[in-house]
């Protein structure tokens, strides 16, 4: 089996890219260890601390955040690093080539049930005459050199696109490596799988409402086959399962909190998820654009989100669509 870096330099890959994967390759290691031992090592639990965006931190929410930004700003080719638990960016070496946007662990409060959570990574371009600050990250998720996510589940594994499609790579424990386990993964236009959190139902616009009705009535309903609806409460776990056997994750506007509409972080968690999907064959959108193309405005910007089997987005956005006349 191939190993990462040797896969990425068949793919002509840009070395200094490829020194800043290696770096992620590493904290993945490291977080992943630290996941393993759970309880025994005293990581589990809250904080008594917010993060930026108003939630309460996990210890290992903190470690992770800590392990990325300590290891990533270590390279020479890393201008700065953004993080979902960070209020502004952390600036790294003057000369570096690339920004790297991460959420640390996503899915955090699955940590102390001992379920699924993941690392999400986006790395861009440093634009010309970079400012230093913030502004050099808003930039539409079509920028993108290098995106994916590492899912710490039963077994460790590393997801990732360079633009040459989408590769699968799974932690070999007993020589310390990623390896090589998925060389094409691709997303099935069609599915009768859909991820979606339910409870929120009541807040939905009505077009959403609609198309979850339809497919919760199965064969005797409009759409005509049955569906089974999956949640694991991260985003990680939930694209991970439509990039293997396809579905539509959706967490869409939601009419709860008129400053708050939406849940997901358009740079941390919208973007490098969206660019996966489509490499994949898949589509990614909110409910009215193609989430790659929309220009940031700020670093901790949020939007809605419909990804997956192409077939059952252009279903959901027509009935979203139909609804707004």
């Amino acid at each position: 089996m191939q190993r990462l870096i040797p896969t990425l330099r068949k793919d002509n890959v840009d070395a200094a890219l490829i020194s800043v994967l290696h770096s992620l390759q590493i904290c993945a290691k490291e977080i992943a260890y630290r996941l393993s031992q759970g309880e025994m090592a005293g990581v589990l639990g809250s904080t008594l601390d917010e993060n930026i965006q108003g939630e309460t931190q996990k210890k290992l929410d903190v470690l992770a955040n800590q392990l990325l930004k300590d290891i990533l700003l270590e390279s020479d080719f890393v201008r700065a690093v953004a993080s979902e638990e960070e209020d502004g960016i952390v600036n790294g070496n003057l000369q570096g080539k690339y920004l790297v946007a991460f959420d640390p662990l996503d899915g955090s409060s699955n940590i102390d049930i001992n379920s699924v959570v993941g690392t999400i990574f986006s790395v861009l371009p440093v634009p010309a005459n970079a400012s230093g600050e913030a502004d050099m990250f808003l930039q539409p998720g079509n920028h993108q050199v290098a995106a994916g996510y590492v899912l710490y589940g039963p077994s460790t594994m590393l997801v990732l696109t360079t633009g040459h499609g989408v590769r699968m790579f799974t932690l070999d424990q007993t020589v310390g490596e990623f390896l090589l386990t998925d060389d094409q993964v691709t997303i099935e236009p069609s599915t009768r799988e859909f991820a979606i959190n339910m409870s929120n139902y009541r807040h939905w616009q009505d077009g959403m409402r609609r198309y979850v009705d339809d497919l919760l009535q199965g064969v005797e309903g409009p759409r005509g086959k049955n569906f089974n609806m999956r949640w694991v409460a991260a985003m990680v776990a939930d694209v991970h399962r439509v990039l293997c056997r396809g579905g539509l994750f959706a967490y869409p506007w939601d009419g709860r909190s008129a400053d708050k509409p939406y849940k997901l972080r358009l740079m941390y968690e919208g973007n490098p998820m969206a660019w996966l999907v489509e490499q994949a064959g898949g589509l990614a959108y909110t409910e009215s654009q193609r989430i790659m193309t929309i220009q940031p405005t700020d670093i901790h910007q949020r939007i809605s989100v419909i990804l997956g089997s192409a077939d059952e987005v252009k279903s959901c956005l027509n009935y979203l669509e139909s609804s707004q006349k």
